[in-house]
């Protein structure tokens, strides 16, 4: 008892010297001791004087709770509302309390000035704004600070009066906008979910830019920053649009596996990806601080701001010039008796981490602490301005010893845990900021910023189960529903994360992250069309948001409208001039359409840009393979076509760091570099004549235009591209016409053969069809200038039979080399043309699941694979592990197991460690014999989910067994056609070869004998064979099916082919058109002309 009373004596002593955080202190031990109404609305009061309205409007909470009539916490609650700018919530409180006030009997003097209050913030009394920077409306302390003892000055107006002359130390933010940091005045410190005193005095702060790599190194973020706020400021103008989640630390490190990513045909840094890797809010940082440079990165997690190079900090923000306010700051009055109070120099010491003036600010809060060394708000205070300077172990070394000092400082215990996500340490990181969950359960915020970092490192489930819980709590948490969209999408809830990344949009129009969230969230769907009308709107919110024109940009490359993409991608470079995606992307679009000087210097930028991250590094290294690939192109550019053979003229070495994107310092010291264009192309560009329009070009790039869209797949992920539609419609020609010449041949010497032998029957002669290498290269071509020779690239003449041979291999050829020259970002070579690392298997890898992320693209196979996997077993029952050991599955019950397994999960526990098991594909060359297919993996990855896929390896072993099943194959697609059948137009009686062609194309796909490429090459030459055969494919490909995958998951050609002839055959149109189409290799003879082709100027 004794004790409880002389803590209200010194209550009121503190009170009286307004030393508010000492006050607090002392009521939080009185709380503690008993639940005092009164009490929790006078700590209400004292947050009230620092300005932390969050810690107001909760105590009112608590308070009414209690006792709902209790007009001092109406009073409390609404002008904490009104200071945040939500003039309408307060207008409601206070309404709410005046209602209560007039149904029964209550403190008049409370009750006057409910009313004056509501006077003052009706519309129309514009003298005196609840929101006005000088005039906002305060609590007047109408009850006593305790029980046993009067307000210590007793001046209740006077109170009034003053009361914004005592914004000491309010040390966080309120939400705020994350794509539009509002410039709000630095006197205001308010803070978000705090238990005790040490959580008043700390500010937020944006880390996302800061990252590590698996050495540890700290690296600035590729991906943009997440939404965010500024450190320890708050402006009375706030609006509620603009008032968004957080307060914290946008902590992460850029791991850019994005969707794109997990697209195995994309470049892994155009996301945004994944495209983001920070954790939570962005600071909102003070007028003087300079905007950020903001750089995306794949797909996945866009979260985009605006952006010019910071200084030293360079911490990421944005300021909205429309929300800019100047306010005077005022952080405490000065005592009476003149001495600067512990608050007072608290408060200069945020100002200047507001300020940017960081070394000032640890200056600062090192005279505190050697006052008082284990003073929890200036240990936070100074971690803070450790962690913008990026000195991220000092910052930890404070939050650490806040934590010692007291241990209930729920937000030391957050702040460390954003500081430890910037360091890469995700489990460390979500432990602390679940234990600041433990001190606020119900806290939106901590929940915003722990689902942040749960996405930001690909907890996905976690991430979802956080967001939403904070979107419960705080419905108008646009970061927290624009994340939450991100997490869904990473799940496959396409339907739930486009509601989520609607709902933050409608909650602010203008709200630049989210807009961006939204364009990857189609783009990754492959619904260009909205993508685009997103991009629009948000060039028309914000004409020079840098990350709308990459966005573009990158769109629009896949869309195969490189031109225009490198005009988007040209404004993006004139806000962030040494942006590496986009000067890496833009080389790509100048090197596709023949633009080889504009290129090369594209390349040498990019490989000039200063590295901060290991993503940017891959980039670089990829910069300088490309550079190599578009000097050898620029050399072939006034060549026959012919002679453009990356595969024969390209080192195996240099081919085989191009594809695993290695450092490329071996391939420099052993392998010649290409000659610099002025040697091999002055003016660096494709000529005048190459573009030239003519009645055959134009018929035949029409016809190709038509043919190639049928190569296009209905399924989410896949972009239509036009620029890949006209290589396909154009190869498949080629291929067509090319094999019509050698099945010629091949039945002239049929015929000639069944008139020489007696009894009628063929002769069948080993050497008809060639087996000739695919890889010549240069020295493979004809030097001649007869357009026969140019022609027949592929065929071979032996002369003393005078008959042409093409090999499989040839075929194939001619597609990969189409496929080469149309996106030359993409390394698609053959796997046996590779360095000796082929003797160990070079192999392809497809996922379907990452972790917890379903790849949108191959996520639609999951179940079937699933299904095949567990067949596999019933009938192996035995899997092999990562050394290729055999783990026996015969015992335990173990297959009994394996029927019932429903995930990866089960499969997992089942064979206790990571494993491989491989389809089989029947052979037809050798009766009864199986080939290896395709391996399906099951990897776990850490504690978040399992790598699921398909894995291809191309070892010589198997090569050899496929290149004699593939000409094979060939062979008997000759021998269906170039018979008796050869030449007919009858429906029926092409039956034979439509299904050779189809086993031809089964082998391919479960061959896999590319880098990459290989589905669309496989369908490519299965659209020119049905030409060559008088046989057009007028359909489309249906929705949902992946021709590959077909192949891929059935083990007998058979099967394969009675699943695709259904949808197939109807849509097959019997014609002879196709001859009337102008050559191809005359028509486009140069390799010049065929980058002119694919590259018009009306795209």
């Amino acid at each position: 008892m004794n004790s409880a009373i002389s803590e209200r004596v010194e209550l009121a002593k503190l009170c009286s010297s307004r030393d508010w955080s000492k006050a607090i202190r002392v009521l939080d031990s009185l709380l503690t001791q008993s639940c005092a109404i009164q009490d929790i609305c006078n700590r209400a009061f004292c947050y009230s004087q620092l300005e932390l309205h969050k810690h107001v409007i909760k105590d009112c909470d608590k308070a009414l709770e209690l006792d709902p009539t209790l007009l001092q916490a109406y009073i409390l609650k609404g002008c904490a509302f009104s200071a945040l700018g939500r003039k309408e919530d307060a207008i409601a409180v206070w309404e709410h309390g005046y209602d209560h006030a007039l149904r029964q009997s209550a403190d008049l003097k409370q009750l006057l000035e409910l009313e004056e209050l509501l006077t003052v913030a009706k519309p129309g009394k514009q003298d005196r704004s609840i929101t006005s920077d000088n005039h906002v409306a305060e609590p007047k302390l109408s009850t006593p600070v305790s029980e046993s003892r009067p307000y210590a000055n007793g001046k209740s107006n006077e109170t009034l009066k003053h009361q914004n002359n005592y914004n000491t130390s309010r040390l966080f933010e309120e939400h705020m906008d994350v794509s539009k940091f509002h410039n709000k005045s630095p006197d205001n410190f308010n803070t978000h979910n705090r238990t005790s005193e040490d959580e008043r005095n700390m500010s937020s702060i944006s880390l996302s830019e800061f990252a590590s790599d698996p050495n540890g190194k700290t690296y600035k973020s590729l991906n943009e920053l997440s939404d965010g706020s500024k450190l320890g400021t708050e402006s009375a103008y706030a609006s509620e649009n603009s008032s968004t989640t957080g307060d914290n630390c946008d902590i992460g490190f850029s791991d850019q596996t994005s969707a794109n990513e997990m697209n195995r045909t994309h470049i892994n840094f155009d996301k945004p990806s994944d495209d983001s890797d920070a954790c939570t809010d962005l600071i909102e940082k003070s007028e003087q601080c300079s905007k950020s440079s903001v750089i995306s990165s794949n797909s996945s997690d866009i979260t985009g701001s605006h952006s010019q190079s910071n200084n030293i900090s360079d911490i990421h923000s944005e300021l909205s010039d429309e929300t800019k306010r100047s306010k005077k700051f005022c952080v405490a009055k000065i005592s009476k008796t003149k001495s600067i109070s512990v608050d007072f120099r608290l408060s200069r010491g945020i100002a200047q981490v507001n300020e940017g003036n960081y070394a000032y600010a640890i200056s600062i809060f090192d005279q505190i602490l050697k006052e008082d060394p284990t003073y929890p708000e200036a240990l936070i205070g100074r971690g803070t301005a450790y962690a913008f300077q990026r000195e991220l172990e000092a910052a930890i070394a404070d939050f650490t010893k806040a934590i010692q000092s007291k241990p209930s400082a729920g937000e030391a215990w957050k702040r460390r845990g954003q500081a430890r996500a910037a360091l890469g340490e995700s489990v460390e990181a979500i432990q602390d900021l679940t234990k600041a969950l433990e001190f606020d359960p119900n806290s939106a915020d901590i929940l915003h910023e722990r689902g942040i970092v749960n996405f930001k490192f690909k907890d996905f489930n976690a991430a979802v189960e956080d967001l939403s819980s904070c979107v419960k709590l705080d419905k108008n948490n646009k970061s927290a529903y624009t994340y939450l969209g991100l997490a869904l999408s990473s799940i496959g809830e396409y339907k739930r994360a486009e509601e989520a990344h609607l709902k933050s949009i409608k909650l602010d129009q203008s709200f630049l992250e989210a807009w961006a969230h939204l364009t990857q969230f189609y783009q990754d769907l492959a619904n260009s069309e909205k993508a685009l009308e997103c991009l629009e709107q948000v060039i028309q919110i914000d004409g020079r948001y840098f990350k709308a024109y990459h966005l573009r940009g990158l769109l629009l490359h896949g869309m195969g409208e490189h031109r225009t993409a490198i005009k988007d991608l040209s404004i993006g470079l004139s806000i962030e001039n040494s942006n590496i995606e986009c000067l890496y992307l833009r080389a790509s679009c100048y090197h596709a359409i023949g633009e080889y000087a504009e290129a090369i210097k594209d390349y040498d930028a990019a490989l000039d840009v200063e590295l901060d991250s290991m993503e940017k590094f891959v980039l670089q290294c990829l910069a300088f393979y490309q550079k190599e690939i578009a000097l050898y192109t620029a050399s072939k550019v006034n060549s026959e076509f012919c002679w453009f053979d990356i595969d024969g003229d390209i080192d195996p070495l240099f081919k085989e760091y191009w594809c695993k994107r290695l450092h490329p310092k071996n391939v420099c010291e052993k392998v010649y570099r290409q000659p610099p264009l002025r040697d091999s192309l002055k003016k660096g560009r494709l000529r005048k004549q190459d573009f030239a329009v003519t009645k055959h070009k134009t018929a035949l790039l029409l016809a190709a235009d038509s043919i190639g869209k049928k190569i296009q797949y209905d399924c989410p992920g896949f972009l239509p591209n036009r620029r890949q539609h006209r290589m396909a419609g154009l190869a498949a020609i080629e291929i067509a016409q090319k094999v019509s010449k050698a099945w010629r041949s091949l039945q002239a010497d049929w015929k000639h053969s069944n008139r020489s032998s007696k009894n009628g029957k063929r002769v069948r002669r080993k050497e008809r069809i060639s087996m000739a290498s695919q890889n010549r290269g240069g020295a493979g071509c004809s030097t001649s200038n007869s357009s026969e020779t140019s022609a027949t690239y592929g065929i071979t003449e032996d002369r003393s039979s005078s008959r042409l041979m093409m090999s499989w291999q040839d075929v194939f050829s001619l597609a990969v080399k189409w496929r080469q020259i149309s996106e030359p970002c993409d390394p698609v070579v053959w796997v046996n043309k590779l360095s000796e690392e082929f003797n160990s298997g070079f192999g392809s890898h497809t996922p379907m699941v990452l972790g917890q992320a379903k790849v949108v693209r191959y996520f639609p196979n999951h179940e079937r694979t699933f299904d095949i996997a567990k067949t596999i077993m019933k009938d192996k029952l035995f899997v092999h592990n990562k050394a290729d050991e055999i783990i026996d599955l015969s015992k335990e019950g173990k297959s009994e197991k394996i029927v019932h397994a429903k995930s990866c999960d089960d499969l997992y526990e089942l064979v206790g460690e990571d494993f491989w098991l491989a389809t089989w594909c029947n052979s037809t060359a050798c009766e009864g014999k199986q080939l290896e297919g395709t391996r399906i993996t099951l990897v776990k990855m850490g504690e978040r989910g399992y790598d699921f896929a398909i894995r291809t390896p191309c070892t010589p072993a198997r090569w050899e067994e496929f290149d004699a099943e593939m000409a094979m194959a060939w062979e008997a697609i000759c021998n269906a056609y170039c018979g008796e059948t050869y030449g007919s137009t009858d429906f029926n009686v092409l039956e034979n070869v439509r299904e050779a062609i189809l086993r031809m194309t089964y082998y391919w796909y479960n061959f896999m004998p590319l880098s990459r490429g290989t589905a669309v090459v496989g369908f490519i030459v299965l659209l020119g064979l049905f030409l060559a055969a008088n046989m057009e494919f007028t359909g489309n490909i249906p929705k949902g099916v992946q021709v590959d995958w077909e192949a891929i998951l059935n083990f007998d050609p058979n099967s394969f082919v009675d699943s695709v002839k259904n949808w197939l055959y109807p849509s097959v149109k019997l014609t002879t058109s196709w001859k009337d189409f102008p050559d191809v290799a005359s028509t486009l003879a140069t390799t010049g002309s065929v980058v002119a082709a694919l590259s018009p100027y009306d795209d």
